[in-house]
């Protein structure tokens, strides 16, 4: 990255982060709940439309464990392990310049402090997921995703298609994240994301699991 799209790039992080401190608390805590709800259902009616077709269900999720200013999906995590028996997971950073691992999580696995402040299971590793929920600054309509500036999921993601495992990438996001309109562009090394869910709905569908 050059130091115009580099000095670009943090001047939108520091934009997009104030937009959603802004944010009233009681319309972010009606909007997780809607981006909850509106998760549960797409996954439900794609394992739904599989089992009819009698094809494999998706059964790992890869998650992420929600800062206070991001949308909270705890709840629907919990939801997910205790009643609908998927296997989910969390991100572990390993080392810097790495991919992240995932490890398995459940409600009543032990958490500790990792990289950043962020909680991370204290576990064993997960198999390769086959949803990948990944935490978004910023995005396009493109798919695009501004994060935080580490390059851990753009690692990530590239390793997981490098393997050959399908899966689908899905960016959870305020609506005020939209970058449209705004003078950013994507770096060759991001990758795109599959689906992109706000508050406000999709800005970019996820499509129907095959």
């Amino acid at each position: 990255m050059n130091q115009n799209k580099e000095n670009t790039a943090v001047q939108l992080r520091t934009r997009l982060k104030a937009l959603r401190a802004a944010q009233n608390p009681l319309e972010s805590n009606r909007g997780a709940l809607l981006i909850r709800g509106r998760l549960f259902t797409w996954l439900a009616t794609n394992v739904t439309r599989l089992r009819e077709e009698g094809r494999p269900v998706p059964q790992r999720i890869a998650a992420f464990w929600a800062l206070p200013e991001e949308p909270s999906l705890q709840p629907l995590l919990r939801q997910w392990v205790e009643e609908e028996g998927y296997e989910v997971s969390l991100p572990v950073v390993t080392a810097p310049g790495e991919p992240l691992a995932f490890y398995q999580w459940n409600p009543d696995a032990p958490m500790r402090e990792g990289a950043y402040g962020i909680l991370e299971p204290v576990s064993e590793p997960a198999e390769a997921p086959d949803i990948v929920l990944v935490p978004t600054l910023g995005y396009t309509r493109e798919g695009d995703r501004l994060g935080y500036g580490g390059g851990y999921y753009d690692r990530t993601l590239a390793a997981l298609k490098e393997s050959g495992h399908p899966f689908v990438s899905i960016g959870i996001a305020w609506a005020t994240g939209d970058l449209s309109g705004l003078d950013y562009a994507p770096q060759p090394h991001d990758v795109r994301l599959d689906g992109i869910l706000t508050d406000k709905g999709w800005a970019v569908q996820a499509p129907a699991l095959a």
